[in-house]
């Protein structure tokens, strides 16, 4: 999933948007106020400000906020119904609880969802569906897998820097760990070869056939060979002083960004749009991207959803229609990297062939349509966003000296069974 806690820039907005208090549908003028909760840079300031230059009689506000306590939020509201935004993005690995209870939410089927259902690739648009055939959100991106990394690091410790020789370098995972502590040798001092093991493991995860839960909604990340597997050898990462150990989507990660501290990261295709928000420009052409270790893989993507307890439902419904509509999501896929779920797109020229000037013209384009193309989607049960957050945190009591290994997974099994 995405934990995408990468703040959205709100101020980007207030030049050409009028932002009003929540709790109000109707905006200064007699316009309709709309607000959409997000949780991360969706690349949609842009979009929202065309959106009302188009629709004068319609005034938008964003709220975002952290990747968990956006989803804590909007559990909250929908349990009181009250205090949800007219559009409420919903993280993949969050989708299941909420679609649990589809009352909560607008029918996007009855509002013509049924006639654009075409749009998305199958397992995105059947991801929203409820066990009864409601559909409570529109796809926005899918997450992809891929490595960036710095180049003027990599060099300095002695390895090369083309994409196709660094991707040389880890075809499988135990590669990667294996190049991180050659990297190590010679690294400058303060660098690691990763920011973190949670974000590391998340993509380890991301490519097993089954993850924190099999269909039938049983957990069972307890018994899982490969996420187990995946735990001892980021544990071993991490005990070798690969790991920077930063948190994900926090200050300290941000900060880690800006000041170079490690040298590579796991890249779903939304991370392009924090790396380049944090390290700024000073760090153009410095960063790259290169296919992952292990090949293909999945982490992250969204929805938006209308709650019904939205005063002004249709007007939502159709804004969060044009948000995921083919022509957004190529706006979005170039100017913030977010793939899109949309498969016509990946055979689009000016998608196909687009190279982010930023990553040092990486041709992200092909990487992440072929990537898209070969996607076999993990199951993500109920609470795989709770469970997400607990490994996570797990790894980070490894990371701190606070448990080892082996202790620290005892607890995290135990926690998630409760």
């Amino acid at each position: 999933m995405r934990p995408k806690a990468l703040a959205i820039g709100s101020a980007a907005l207030a030049t050409a948007l009028v932002l009003s208090g929540c709790g109000s549908d109707t905006a200064s003028g007699g316009k309709t106020k709309l607000t959409i909760g997000l949780f991360g840079n969706f690349g949609y300031a842009e979009l929202l400000e065309e959106y009302a230059s188009t629709h004068p009689d319609v005034e938008i506000t964003d709220r975002t906020a952290s990747y968990s306590d956006h989803h804590k939020n909007l559990a909250a509201h929908l349990a009181t119904n009250n205090g949800a935004a007219d559009i409420e993005a919903v993280d993949t690995g969050y989708v299941n609880q909420f679609k649990a209870t589809p009352d909560k939410f607008v029918d996007l089927n009855t509002k013509g969802g049924d006639q654009l259902k075409d749009r998305w690739l199958p397992w995105k648009w059947e991801g929203s569906l409820s066990k009864d055939g409601k559909q409570i959100g529109y796809g926005t991106d899918i997450g992809g897998l891929a490595i960036c990394y710095r180049r003027d690091l990599l060099q300095n410790a002695g390895l090369p820097a083309d994409r196709e020789q660094v991707a040389a370098l880890w075809p499988t995972w135990q590669d990667f760990m294996a190049a991180g502590k050659r990297f190590q040798e010679k690294a400058p001092d303060g660098v690691k070869w990763f920011d973190g093991g949670p974000t590391v493991l998340n993509a380890i995860v991301g490519q097993a056939p089954v993850g924190y839960y099999d269909k039938s909604d049983k957990i069972v990340v307890g018994e899982n060979k490969d996420v187990k597997a995946g735990w001892d050898l980021v544990v071993d990462g991490v005990q070798s002083g690969l790991s920077a150990k930063l948190l994900y989507s926090t200050p300290v990660w941000n900060t880690g960004f800006k000041q170079g501290q490690f040298a590579t990261v796991t890249c779903p295709a939304w991370q392009m749009a924090k790396i380049k928000d944090q390290a700024g420009p000073d760090a153009a052409g410095k960063w790259d991207v290169t296919s992952v270790p292990g090949g293909g893989g999945n982490w992250g993507g969204s929805y938006l959803t209308v709650p019904k307890q939205g005063k002004n439902v249709d007007k939502a419904v159709e804004l969060a229609a044009w948000l995921t509509a083919p022509e957004q999501q190529a706006k979005v896929f170039k100017s913030s990297g977010l793939l899109p779920s949309i498969p016509k797109l990946y055979d689009d020229p000016s998608i196909v062939d687009y190279k982010n000037p930023y990553f040092n013209d990486a041709p992200i384009g092909k990487l992440f349509t072929d990537a898209a193309k070969k996607l076999n989607p993990q199951y993500q049960g109920p609470k795989a966003g709770d469970i997400q957050t607990a490994i996570g945190n797990a790894m980070q009591r490894v990371e701190q000296g606070k448990q080892n290994g082996e202790d620290s997974w005892r607890q995290f099994v135990g926690d998630v069974q409760k």
